[in-house]
């Protein structure tokens, strides 16, 4: 990696962020592509995130991707959103422009792009969201535009579940999203169900945790996908193969949302190709920890 004077900078704003394989995927990136960037994370102390965007801004920075906590609390800092990001209430990709940064959500058409790669359809489906946190709301948004036919949306605190519930049905114009909460699973209607893990519950290096832990409630899942990546296979995966259902981890998603907000800083597209090499490298990463 050459860097000099025309070196252009993208990154990551969260906390924490020790852990992201986002460089892994930008750099990746700029070097199949040729193109002169480099990526890299920046730990965001609370309270200071509209700080940050600021610095991001005078210093010129291409562009950023936002993680937990602050994808909802960016918004107020930036000079345009785009519709999709402000009807889902987050952003997870800042791009630069001449008045200051624009946010996007590549999220949901991140998960899209993973799930139907992997032939998991969500039109007509019967769905449960375990969640309703940032990337809960943009996956109820996503199941909302793509026609599942409900998404039961099981949070541990109704409240916030419902919140979700009232502003995503209002932007589908139906009441697709029921909210509920965790430990009323056993009211769900009969049938089998498509779920989305899309909580932090999992995730290394609390790896045999998982939002429900009884084994009635994975007898209802034909196919599982956890949004977490590390570990390669979750706790939530591992139940719902054991019942007989399919489980697939977050790493495609975020693959292609990563892939997404490149394309959206350098305007560019990038190849399947392209985008099965970078995925060959983080399957690596997984494989040497092994």
């Amino acid at each position: 990696m050459k860097i000099d004077g025309k070196t252009r900078i993208c990154g990551l704003i969260g906390n924490p962020v020790e852990h992201t394989l986002s460089p892994m995927i930008h750099n990746t990136l700029a070097g199949i592509l040729g193109h002169n960037l480099v990526y890299v994370p920046f730990c965001v102390e609370e309270g200071k995130a509209a700080e940050a965007v600021a610095g991001a801004e005078a210093l010129h920075i291409l562009g950023l991707n936002v993680t937990v906590p602050y994808k909802s609390e960016v918004m107020a800092a930036l000079e345009e959103i785009d519709p999709l990001a402000q009807a889902i209430g987050a952003v997870n990709t800042l791009v630069g422009t001449e008045g200051g940064f624009k946010g996007y959500n590549t999220d949901m058409e991140g998960l899209y792009r993973a799930m139907t790669g992997e032939g998991i359809r969500i039109e007509g489906e019967q769905i449960i969201l375990l969640g309703a946190g940032g990337a809960a709301r943009a996956v109820a948004y996503l199941c909302a535009v793509k026609g599942a036919a409900k998404v039961y949306m099981l949070n541990r605190t109704l409240e916030k579940a419902q919140a979700v519930a009232q502003e995503v049905n209002g932007a589908a114009g139906r009441e697709v999203i029921v909210p509920m909460e965790t430990k009323a699973y056993a009211d769900l209607p009969d049938g089998q169900y498509l779920a989305i893990q899309g909580t932090s519950v999992g995730l290394w290096p609390h790896t045999e945790d998982t939002v429900v832990a009884e084994e009635n409630f994975y007898k209802k899942i034909h196919t599982g996908f956890d949004l977490i990546y590390s570990p390669w296979e979750t706790k939530f995966m591992r139940l719902v193969k054991a019942h007989g259902g399919q489980a697939y981890n977050g790493l495609k998603m975020l693959l292609y949302q990563g892939i997404i907000a490149y394309e959206l800083w350098n305007d560019v597209q990038v190849s399947e190709k392209d985008a099965k090499a970078v995925y060959e490298k983080l399957c690596g990463h997984f494989r040497r920890q092994e």
